[in-house]
């Protein structure tokens, strides 16, 4: 994903929220996530996702991260999705 994320965080229990998040998001788990817009997407996590520091355009550090989700229906698709718009992973076993 080369794009910056829309939301940069620096307050401390943000950050903890997204370190929370990552926590359950292990190498080859499958997992269904509830978005914040009220969607979900279920699969596969290849990678956990780490916290990541970026700048917007103004040159204001934050941290976000991304998750890479491969999907459970269709194989050949992959979502990247920025850790803020998850508001809940449910665990669903391993790959």
């Amino acid at each position: 994903m080369t794009q910056a994320p829309q939301h940069l965080y620096t307050r401390q229990d943000d950050i903890a929220r997204m370190e929370a998040l990552i926590l359950q998001l292990p190498d080859e788990a499958k997992v269904e996530l509830k978005l914040t817009d009220g969607g979900s997407i279920t699969g596969i996590v290849p990678v956990r996702p780490s916290v990541q520091v970026f700048r917007d355009s103004e040159g204001h550090e934050g941290f976000n991260a991304v998750v890479r989700i491969d999907d459970g229906k269709r194989s050949e698709v992959a979502h990247y999705l920025w850790l803020d718009r998850i508001a809940s992973v449910t665990a669903l076993g391993s790959a």
